[in-house]
């Protein structure tokens, strides 16, 4: 009876011991695959340096990796760096209109954050104010988008973006984060928090820190990509080039922090009155360009228009001194029937053409690059 027993004991703990080894390889190869997951993130992040495509990357990832409803980062100004935006840098997640979702980089709540790369509930976060502060703080920022998880997004031990996830779904283990759950969301954080370094350093040095608006050799990179582009889709493509009317004035008479003004003033226009898709350049000094994939002559040229009734009806104030300011413009759309040009270089020249054009007509106005008006300037040059 003691041997059959013995005999008995024997298959139970071998039973016992196969299925820890079981387990043991599902953890494991669960482990191998969570890296594998991260090695493709590090891929896919680090060769994203268009800001807002990475932003739009890193939100998808978290919501798919951590299987949450929703997801929003608040990220530095890429310019100013100087306070944590929402702005659309969010997915799934419901904002309150009257609630300003940005915080100064003095914000207490972005000292907290910054002591150490951890995870927080909202409730754990307030907890931490209060202790940091020694009073109660409420965050409308964060708990108005009902976060499951607050994570910091740290680079070279300073955070550079505070990413929400929101609801998060039951696949059967439950809603709540493990330990290896946590440990996962930190590791995405930090690849992250690289990738929107690298991709703000590309922003800062690629932009004209006075317009903000793009450089002019970013603006010709970008416009050789969307020429190409254009023309294996069989789309059409527009170039906008505007110059500021006797811009020369404003520096002579009220002094060059009076051009600068100017200057901010119609950048700040032409930018409200771009798509995202599309893109605004300081070409130099006081010209300005906008490149317009997809655009069609008709909408092209409505868009130059709108520019320049707002340039015109718009109040220029500079130390009480009220000025009026307008735009020349010049406007050419590439088409692989009506205007199959090969280099972007040409794209640029027939808008500046177009603009000389508007120029000599008495200014303040539009043109279009009309292939016949083209060629009167060209013979009377």
């Amino acid at each position: 009876m003691s041997k059959k027993n013995d005999k008995q004991s024997s298959e139970n703990s071998s039973n016992k011991d196969f299925t820890q080894l079981l387990e043991t390889m599902a953890l494991y190869e669960k482990r191998i695959y969570d890296l594998q997951q991260l090695l493709e993130i590090s891929r896919s992040l680090c060769s994203t340096l268009e800001y807002n495509t990475l932003i739009e990357s890193i939100l998808y990832t978290c919501m798919c990796q951590m299987h949450v409803m929703g997801a929003g980062v608040f990220v530095l100004d890429e310019v100013e760096s100087n306070s944590f935006n929402l702005a659309s840098n969010h997915a799934g997640m419901d904002l309150v209109p009257t609630i300003n979702y940005s915080l100064s980089g003095d914000h207490p709540l972005v000292q907290v954050l910054n002591n150490s790369p951890t995870t927080y509930t909202v409730q754990s976060l307030k907890d931490a104010l209060k202790e940091s502060l020694g009073e109660n703080l409420e965050i409308p920022e964060f708990e108005s988008l009902n976060p499951t998880i607050i994570v910091p997004l740290f680079h070279k031990n300073h955070i550079n973006g505070i990413l929400l996830l929101g609801e998060r779904l039951d696949l059967g283990d439950g809603t709540e984060y493990s330990d290896y759950d946590k440990e996962q969301i930190l590791s995405i954080a930090s690849l992250a928090a690289s990738a929107i370094n690298n991709a703000t350093l590309l922003e800062k040095s690629s932009t004209d820190m006075m317009t903000h608006l793009k450089l002019k050799y970013f603006f010709y990179n970008s416009l050789t990509d969307k020429l190409d582009f254009a023309k294996s889709q069989n789309q059409s493509l527009a170039v906008l080039m505007f110059d500021i009317d006797f811009f020369k004035k404003f520096n002579d008479t009220w002094g060059h922090a009076c051009g600068d003004f100017v200057l901010k003033s119609v950048a700040k226009i032409i930018r409200t009155n771009t798509r995202e898709q599309d893109m605004a350049s300081r070409y130099g000094g006081e010209e300005f360009t906008v490149m317009l994939p997809n655009t069609s002559k008709e909408d092209a040229m409505s868009v130059a228009e709108r520019i320049r009734k707002q340039v015109e009806s718009e109040e220029f104030c500079f130390e009480g001194q009220n000025m009026k300011v307008t735009i020349s413009g010049g406007c050419a759309v590439f088409d692989c029937e009506k205007n199959p040009i090969t280099l972007p270089k040409d794209l640029v020249e027939q808008a500046d053409k177009a603009l000389y054009l508007s120029k000599r007509n008495g200014r303040n106005q539009i043109s279009f690059a009309e292939s016949s008006l083209i060629e009167e300037i060209e013979l009377a040059k």
